[in-house]
């Protein structure tokens, strides 16, 4: 018994033990296969040689029937009809010339390989050398003959005439020589030295040759065919002679053999000498199984290995492959208004302001060493330089008095100008530019702007067109007065990004509380726009809709963060990278992740109807959204503590400031004052933190947008807009029927407390009836699946769906019925 069950125990082991082995997938052709594949390969290379060689006595009278390759009854003198006149105009005429012949007889190569059952590996090299050979060949015929030819083709042609438009013809065969050199270095193991001693060796051969007597040569030839049939005579009659013994012949035959290679050895010296080139031969092959343990070695990093191969085989992963026809939206879309693409300088307005900025600040015995403008679209920045001994103090004080003098409104002096030895005013021009939506984007800084999400907001005062990188910032709040430039500024926030980035790799998500600024927007909603599953409208305007997208939001960038810690990245910018080189398997829930950005105007209205509803994952998503693609934009008139609170506020660096009426409102946007100085109609002050950047911002009008809209919504889209994950509300009340018998003692009590008040609420319940929280939660929770209240609406009362006890009485009475 004993001996049967370690007899089991061990079949069990061999069982468990034969799956490990099964896994390994056997990719090797087998013999017969090999024998198939390889006589195929060399009838199709002889194929091509005979092909070839016809081509170069008929290619002109094939030449015209080329285009007539679907007809049947086309006439063709190739001696391989109508395929081999195609294929030799491919390879010869169009490829790289008579080295077409090179790859025939590597393909021949590779299936005498096959065929004789050689190692397929070592064919890499040959083919690897022998595709230089054939480029190197045909660049060769093209810098002799200068023309496409049979011998160049088009490709030797091409190549030579791009090197040479860049180095000459000189250089081009000074490139060739190198290739030459380095061919003979690596392929062949030439070295100067080698070269020397092959070269002294022939002429040594040649001078003995020469004065070597030719009479002595035949005595040997002679001397050595004497002895030959000497030995052969001896051989013949020993055998006729002696007995049939085998063993006595063999040592005889060995003999004879030797005396032949002794007298071999001492006439033919140069086999000798020969044998140490057979041996230097034999050392690629060494290196070759040394690279192929090497290979076997690196089976360590197989994750690594496997993705290089998927790379190598299908490319890395393009999330754009599913729109691949989308095109970005054209310039000619965007209008281009008067005077937006240049600035005209007035010299008169420059030198009568320098003139009253100088004569002010002289009135106050403040005196200048040096002032300069720099005009802008909508203002001038004078720098000045004072004198020594003058306190700054002093110049910014005299702000009213400057504006006074100048009588200009909104001058900001900047005292001094971060990383200059200056002080600055700002006075508005007579005339301002506008900054059009179009000039910003068509310019280079734009054009080249290697950034995860740009953004062009106008021009500085430089004329300067300013991008920079939401995902850098990370979110960004806007505020200012009514009519000062907010909405236009979220679209042309919008506008750059549907110009710079694909659908596959940003979403919006876009809350409209006034629900017609971002109206526009629905065209896109099947590439560009997020939106909750079961909702008809992506762009949210409800209130309690906000709420659901904002906690779903949450969820999602849970769900990012889960994918992250999975992956072994820190940021979105890193997982996506790795998820194209194929190294995240989409099996295990990896996916790419696009860019959600979500924007939000007027949020003070939000805050006022919801409040710590929306302020709570608000502050969540500003504080830990950042890293996994989740940014925010944020604009409001007045963000005061009771709209936006300090946690929300700390997360939001970057701040974009239009004009607003008191310097309490700018300290309130900017955390300082500036923003009270502008002008309006776009004029705005931009912070990521640090110093204050005067901008115009572009100007793009609504026809501009509706026309991008259209041109995008018009594009092969989605089946449906990008779907967050679904959330349920976790509302107080149950939403559930309880049963009659169930309910509390106090029912019906607690019902006409509720009806009497007409206020739903459970602290009423604790004062009237003298109940702890949990029962008047559950009273209240009873009193809603029986109708009387309605369902939880936040820090409000419940509604009271029954006006009165006689009502109340009736509904009690039907549902004992």
């Amino acid at each position: 018994m004993a001996k049967k069950k370690t007899a089991k125990k061990s079949t069990r082991r061999s069982t468990k033990s034969k799956p490990k082995t099964t896994k390994k997938i056997n990719l090797r052709l087998s013999k017969q296969n090999k024998i198939v594949l390889g006589s195929l390969l060399m009838l199709v290379s002889i194929a091509l040689f005979i092909a070839f060689i016809s081509y170069f006595f008929n290619w002109r009278l094939d030449q015209s029937q080329l285009v007539d390759f679907t007809e049947r009854n086309a006439q063709v003198e190739n001696l391989m009809s109508k395929f081999g006149a195609s294929i030799s105009h491919f390879m010869i005429y169009k490829g790289v010339g008579i080295a077409a012949f090179i790859f025939a007889g590597l393909l021949f190569m590779t299936g005498l390989y096959l065929f004789i059952n050689i190692e397929v590996k070592k064919l890499v090299n040959r083919w690897f050398w022998g595709t230089i050979i054939a480029v190197w060949m045909s660049v060769f015929f093209a810098l002799v003959f200068n023309k496409v030819s049979l011998l160049s083709g088009i490709i030797g042609f091409e190549i030579n005439s791009l090197l040479t438009d860049y180095i000459g013809k000189i250089g081009v065969g000074l490139v060739l020589a190198f290739t030459a050199i380095a061919y003979g270095v690596i392929r062949w193991k030439l070295t100067p030295e080698g070269v020397a001693s092959s070269l002294s060796k022939t002429k040594e051969e040649l001078s003995s040759e020469l004065t070597n007597e030719p009479s002595s040569t035949t005595e040997a030839v002679t001397e050595v065919e004497n002895t030959s049939e000497a030995i052969d005579l001896s051989v013949s009659e020993e055998t006729t002679i002696a007995d049939p013994d085998p063993i006595a012949a063999d040592v005889q035959k060995t003999n004879d053999a030797d005396v032949y290679n002794s007298f071999e050895v001492k006439v033919g010296e140069e086999e000798a000498i020969e044998e140490p080139v057979l041996k230097t031969v034999e050392t690629p092959k060494e290196e070759e199984v040394a690279i192929e343990v090497e290979k076997i070695v690196e089976e360590k990093t197989l994750t690594d290995n496997l993705s290089d191969k998927l790379v190598k085989d299908f490319g890395e992963f393009d999330p754009t492959l599913e729109l691949g026809n989308y095109k970005f939206p054209t310039l000619e879309l965007l209008k281009d208004y008067e005077g937006g693409a240049s600035i005209t300088i007035n010299q008169e307005e420059l030198e009568e302001n320098k003139n009253k900025i100088v004569d002010t600040l002289k009135n106050y015995k403040i005196e200048i060493s040096q002032i300069k403008a720099t005009i802008g679209p909508t203002v001038t920045l004078y720098e000045i330089v004072p004198a020594a001994g003058v306190r700054i103090s002093k110049i910014k004080n005299l702000e009213d008095d400057i504006a006074l003098s100048l009588a200009a409104l909104g001058i900001r002096i900047i005292a001094p100008i971060p990383g200059k030895g200056t002080i600055g005013i700002e006075v508005p021009n007579k005339n301002p530019s506008i900054v059009s939506m179009r000039s910003v984007i068509a310019s280079p800084k734009f054009q080249k702007a290697e950034m995860e999400l740009p953004l062009a907001l106008g021009k500085n005062i430089s004329n300067e067109t300013f991008v920079v990188d939401l995902a850098k910032m990370p979110h960004l709040l806007m505020a200012g007065a009514t009519g000062q430039g907010k909405s236009v500024g979220l679209n042309a926030i919008l506008t750059s990004l549907l110009y710079k980035k694909h659908p596959a790799e940003v979403k919006f998500v876009l809350v409209d509380p006034k629900k017609v600024e971002l109206t526009l927007f629905n065209k896109i909603e099947r590439h560009y726009l997020a939106k909750l599953p079961d909702t008809e409208d992506a762009i949210i305007t409800d209130n309690t809709k906000v709420i659901h997208t904002l906690n779903s939001m949450c969820i999602e960038m849970d769900n990012r963060y889960e994918l992250l810690k999975n992956a072994l990245c820190r940021n979105i910018k890193e997982y996506n990278a790795k998820f194209k080189a194929r190294k995240l398997n989409p099996n295990d829930g990896h996916r790419f992740l696009p860019y959600i950005v979500l924007v939000v105007d007027e949020f003070a209205d939000l805050i006022m109807t919801a409040g710590k509803e929306v302020e709570t994952p608000i502050a969540r998503l500003a504080q830990l959204a950042r890293a996994i693609g989740i940014h925010l934009i944020i604009a409001t008139q007045r963000p005061s503590v009771n709209v936006i609170t300090g946690i929300i506020k700390a997360n939001f660096p970057a701040r974009i400031a239009f004009r607003v009426t008191s310097k309490i409102d700018s300290r309130t946007i900017l955390d300082g004052g500036g923003a009270d100085q502008l002008i309006g109609r776009g004029d705005m002050l931009y912070t990521q933190g640090n110093d204050l950047i005067r901008l115009q911002c572009a100007f793009v009008d609504t026809p501009e947008v509706e026309k991008i809209t259209e041109f995008i919504g018009s594009q092969r889209a989605y089946p449906d807009a990008h779907l967050l994950p679904e959330y349920v509300g976790e509302d107080s009340g149950t939403g559930l029927d309880i049963d009659i018998a169930d309910r509390d003692a106090m029912f019906k009590q607690a019902a006409e407390v509720i009806v009497t008040a007409q206020q739903g609420s459970a602290s009423l319940l604790q004062r009237k009836l003298k109940l702890g929280y949990n029962r008047a939660g559950r009273l209240i929770d009873q009193l809603e699946a029986a109708g009387i209240v309605g369902p939880f609406e936040g820090s409000k009362a419940r509604q009271v769906l029954v006006p009165d006890i006689l009502a109340l009485e009736q509904l009690l009475e039907n549902e004992k019925n």
